[in-house]
């Protein structure tokens, strides 16, 4: 029996629909648009997510694997850096994803040892699954009470009014002092360990993340070899409830050492109003983009140097690692804007990465399992989160 002309319109028009839907949910984010953020404010896209390009090695001298990164005394290719790892015993089992996902991609044909950090000793139960799962050397250290615990001068008092005040307005974790204590510890205390004193570089990885490309080359050799301070991923914009006078304590600082401030800095990208007006108007001038350190490849020598340590010194104290919730990402973020060369920070993104709920994802045929160009699977509003355009921009890719 012949189906009525009008139905078969409405079916052919309900099954384009449909595929409309689905490109919809699964294409590729990244094109040119304009939005409004939850404050109503206008928030714009600058270019198109250049992850949708076709994606290779970054420019300038690579080394690739050889004999010479063997396991142990013989291999004399690697440089002096390692993987570093913040990580709870309890976490153990996404600390091995992790670390499945990061020898597979990369780690098995270079060898770079693991540093493990907890502020308790490690169970023998997470040493032995660690080691089991690569060729390299596996350190497990202790944090030193000085380091962690909260300093002297933090009044527990006010302490407790202002995280209550931080978690009514929606700041996530704000009354957990471990996270406190944990973003002040990357922020100024881990490169001060004693079982990183003669090291270098360093590798960021936290537990359950995740690394979807094959990267052939050394990161760390790249680093040294191509003049690179610290290499990111992902670029977001900060909660500015959680930072409320970062920025301001910032500016007390750089009136004290204006000469601290490189030529070559990225003093825009920190202080635009342009894309997110309201962060910056409630981060005192400050836009709250920042590199999310989850990854980060980084040279320990710019945390110690004089700049950074004395703007280290001049926030904590300062407090608003305990009274607010500055976190390791914001205050590296602003270190680097301003006492380094924007040009020797890089972006790889050739390296697939996700920390939920946020991806890297190149377009390149040496990655598996992440979607090219979509910064996150997460709810459709956490695109507005991606400050990559902005440091496009003003800085470049690096």
């Amino acid at each position: 029996m012949a189906i009525a002309r009008p139905v078969r319109a409405l079916g052919l028009a309900a099954v384009v629909m449909w595929f409309f839907f689905i490109w919809q949910i699964l294409k590729p984010t990244g094109s040119s648009h304009i939005s409004l953020g939850p404050n109503g404010e206008t928030i714009k896209s600058f270019e198109r997510d250049p992850n949708l390009d076709p994606t290779g090695e970054p420019e300038g001298f690579l080394t690739y694997a050889s004999e010479e990164y063997a396991p142990g005394p013989a291999g004399t290719g690697r440089i002096n850096a390692t993987l570093l790892a913040l990580v709870r015993n309890e976490e153990l089992k996404d600390m091995l994803s992790s670390m499945r996902d990061l020898e597979r991609t990369w780690n098995h044909k270079f060898n770079y040892p693991w540093t493990f950090f907890n502020d308790v000793p490690f169970t023998e139960e997470f040493k032995r699954e660690t080691k089991k799962l690569t060729k390299a050397e596996c350190r497990y250290e202790l944090i030193p009470k000085e380091h962690w615990e909260v300093p002297s001068w933090i009044n527990m008092d006010l302490y407790k009014e202002s995280t209550a005040i931080l978690k009514e307005n929606g700041v996530q974790y704000a009354d957990m002092v471990s996270y406190h204590q944990m973003c002040r510890w990357n922020s100024g205390m881990f490169y001060k360990h004693p079982a990183l004193a003669n090291t270098q570089y360093y590798w960021r990885v936290e537990p359950k993340v995740h690394f979807f490309c094959d990267v052939d080359y050394d990161v760390f050799r790249y680093m040294q070899d191509n003049n690179k301070t610290y290499g990111f991923t992902i670029n977001l914009y900060d909660s500015p409830e959680s930072v409320p006078t970062l920025w301001p304590e910032t500016l007390k600082f750089l009136a004290e050492h204006p000469d601290y401030v490189h030529e070559n800095n990225a003093m825009d990208w920190l202080t635009d109003k342009l894309r997110r007006p309201f962060h910056n108007k409630n981060a005192g001038g400050y836009s709250t983009c920042h590199f999310w350190s989850n990854f980060e490849i980084a040279d320990m020598s710019f945390w110690r140097s004089k700049e950074y340590e004395d703007y280290f010194n001049h926030l904590d104290r300062a407090g608003g690692f305990f009274y607010e919730r500055w976190g390791d990402a914001p205050v590296h973020s602003i270190g680097l804007g301003l006492f380094e060369d924007k040009n020797r920070i890089h972006w790889f993104r050739d390296i697939g990465y996700q920390h939920i709920p946020f991806f890297n994802c190149p377009n390149s045929p040496k990655c598996k399992g992440c979607v090219t160009g979509r910064l996150t699977d997460g709810e459709a509003w956490l695109h507005r989160e991606d400050c990559r355009p902005n440091w496009f921009k003003y800085a470049g890719m690096g």
